[in-house]
């Protein structure tokens, strides 16, 4: 990496530091973190695979009580970053994928030792807020959001001036069944991760269209952008019936305001 490399990805390491917290921007989901850093190092491509891959898997990470959920942070760039520095490209994805769960288990020990931390950040926020002193309470809040940047951003800068060649002779040391359990392993939170969308997304009234959908997936003939383009032609339908199923209903001759309902009843 050059130097404007290195500094790009400090920036983007910083950012999804940052956003492990403030939760606005994003920027420490893998698909987004991944893709960044692939961008930055000119990896794109091999960056979002690998961003896709995590994000499936990062959907099943979540905070439940006092239990925090793994790093999703520091395991997108830490990972992205290994794999750029390997030079495997696609190839390296699964590799990539077998360090990132280790890493984002990791990453809870760097979460506790900032937290901690920002307990003294906090209590210099109580002694400027008894003084009233706003201006002083607004710089500690500036240092607590940059040390959790710093808490990805650090680990980045170090990955970034390791030898690719120690990188890739790690990678290519591993043995098979290592990544191929990993990647196993992956596989199986990937479906849960599906699991979870589906969970969210499925009701009565959009369970044909998922039947629908795999149903067209199975077509070899049909590209990305033909499927994408069924797919926006039938939620445009979907919307359009939905419309039409509201204003039957708000003209008082019933409708639920489920398109597929009423039409089902119309059957009836």
């Amino acid at each position: 990496m050059n130097i404007i490399s290195i500094l790009l990805v400090f920036i983007v390491a910083f950012l999804a530091g940052v956003e492990g917290i403030l939760d606005e921007f994003e920027f420490h989901q893998p698909l987004v973190a991944c893709t960044l850093i692939g961008l930055v190092t000119g990896q794109a491509e091999t960056g979002i695979i690998l961003g896709g891959t995590l994000q499936l898997m990062a959907l099943g990470w979540a905070n439940i009580g006092a239990a925090v959920s793994p790093d999703a942070a520091l395991a997108s760039v830490a990972s992205a970053i290994i794999l750029v520095k390997g030079g495997q490209g696609e190839a390296g994805v699964a590799s990539a994928i077998a360090v990132a769960i280790p890493l984002a288990v990791a990453g809870l020990f760097l979460t506790m030792v900032i937290r901690t931390v920002s307990v003294a950040v906090v209590h210099q926020m109580d002694a400027a807020a008894e003084n009233a002193n706003f201006g002083a309470i607004e710089i500690w809040q500036y240092i607590a959001i940059c040390l959790q940047g710093l808490r990805i951003a650090i680990p980045a800068l170090a990955l970034c001036f390791v030898s690719d060649t120690l990188v890739a002779n790690a990678l290519n040391s591993m043995p098979a069944w290592l990544t191929e359990g990993m990647s196993i392993g992956g596989g199986m939170v990937v479906a849960v991760g599906y699991a979870l969308v589906i969970n969210m997304m499925a009701t009565a009234e959009t369970w044909p269209f998922f039947a629908i959908g795999f149903a067209l997936a199975a077509v070899s003939d049909l590209t990305l952008i033909a499927l994408g383009t069924i797919a926006v032609s039938m939620a445009l339908i979907y919307l359009k019936l939905s419309e039409s199923g509201g204003v039957v209903a708000a003209g008082g001759q019933g409708g639920t305001g489920d398109p597929l309902g009423d039409i089902l009843d119309d059957y009836e």
